[in-house]
């Protein structure tokens, strides 16, 4: 049971267009939209920042989707996990791709650029931050300033949705559960606190 109740789509006319946008995105509305909507003004905040982050085309869809992916996996929401992974595969990513996030390192999936910003994504999602400077030197083989930049803000950005989902206990939706169930459960994913 979620620490404080979603409000209703609704009751948030002033983010219809968004909430539109982020529907044909994400194929769901994630609930967490409607619990930050008890505050208007951080929802809005958010939206704005995640819009910047996640819509530039500095990097890729389908790169953003993994390494939001990946940071979550590390920081253990499953909220995220199952969000992430459902968003990469409506987007069009091999579900077994996004199964085998966990093997980055190994699987012959990933290219040695996606590996650096995956190494990059798990290690910012740890906690304490174990990020170090050869996974900045890494990436900086494979991408430039700008695109670093750009996969650092998904990182900053999904542990923003980390401990919010994870504090407030967001209700997963049926959607980013299914798929958790589906393809994410022989990993370990289980839906916890967020039934």
């Amino acid at each position: 049971m979620p620490n404080v109740q979603p409000l209703a789509r609704e009751d948030l006319p002033q983010f219809e267009e968004i909430f539109s946008t982020v529907g044909e995105n994400m194929g769901f509305i994630p609930t967490s939209l409607f619990t930050m909507g008890h505050v208007p003004e951080i929802l809005g905040g958010f939206l704005a920042l995640g819009g910047a982050v996640l819509q530039n085309p500095v990097i890729d869809g389908e790169l953003k989707n993994l390494v939001s992916h990946a940071a979550s996996a590390a920081n253990g929401c499953r909220y995220c996990q199952a969000h992430t992974g459902a968003t990469a595969a409506n987007q069009g990513t091999d579900t077994a791709k996004i199964a085998a996030v966990w093997e980055f390192e190994t699987s012959d999936l990933f290219t040695d650029a996606e590996r650096a910003a995956l190494r990059l994504a798990f290690h910012s999602g740890s906690s304490p931050n174990a990020a170090t400077a050869e996974d900045f030197e890494e990436c900086r083989k494979h991408y430039s300033e700008e695109q670093i930049v750009a996969i650092v803000a998904v990182c900053a950005l999904f542990g923003y949705l980390n401990r919010w989902n994870d504090t407030m206990a967001t209700q997963l939706e049926s959607e980013p559960s299914e798929f958790g169930s589906e393809h994410l459960s022989g990993l370990g994913w289980q839906i916890g606190r967020h039934a």
